[in-house]
């Protein structure tokens, strides 16, 4: 009788796991969780922490799809995934950004400009958003999070494996992703300057 028991707490579990699982703020805050054990990943680098790091983010930066999906297929858009996901987003590629910085492995002047951007964008979707314009992401700015996601990956392996360059790799999608960052926030200022007091 216990062991039925047993299977049957273990199945109900099991089932409300993937109930969690299908649910888009769960995916959302599962970005937000894996940031810190990335970061403490990087703090002693070596191939077995930077290509864990790698992989977490991948995983991480995969969700992001997801949860837009299953919150559009589902009609489970909320006001905290509104809010969370592009906040989950930001801290996941500021602290994987900030960290690979830190080694000087890439520039930090181009984290900050990346970051900056970032901020700046965020700062005007929010009065965008009191007027009731649009503040969905434009394609510009999915190429930029493209380009971005694209760097860091590379970035985050870092060592060569199998005569690959991961890291010059990364290089060359970091430059893009920086083009795309300046680009993309000067056109997001642009399109909505009208919002803008000075």
């Amino acid at each position: 009788m216990k062991n039925f028991s047993e299977k049957i707490a273990g199945s109900v579990s099991f089932k409300n796991m993937g109930l969690m699982l299908k649910r888009p703020n769960t995916l959302t805050m599962f970005r937000v969780a894996v940031i810190p054990v990335i970061v403490i990943l990087l703090i002693f680098p070596n191939r077995f922490t930077t290509f864990m790091s790698a992989v977490l983010f991948s995983l991480a930066a995969i969700t992001d799809y997801f949860d837009g999906y299953l919150a559009r297929r589902c009609g489970m858009i909320s006001n905290f995934g509104k809010i969370m996901d592009p906040v989950a987003d930001k801290l996941l590629v500021s602290s994987a950004f900030i960290m690979i910085a830190s080694h000087q492995w890439i520039p930090a002047w181009i984290v900050c400009i990346i970051i900056g951007r970032e901020l700046a964008v965020t700062g005007l979707r929010n009065i965008i958003s009191e007027v009731g314009e649009d503040v969905s992401a434009s394609k510009l700015g999915k190429y930029k999070t493209g380009t971005q996601i694209s760097a860091i990956i590379p970035l985050l392996i870092h060592y060569p494996y199998f005569g690959i360059d991961f890291h010059a790799i990364g290089m060359f999608f970091l430059w893009c992703a920086l083009a795309l960052t300046i680009w993309s926030g000067a056109d997001y200022f642009f399109r909505f300057r009208k919002y803008l007091e000075f």
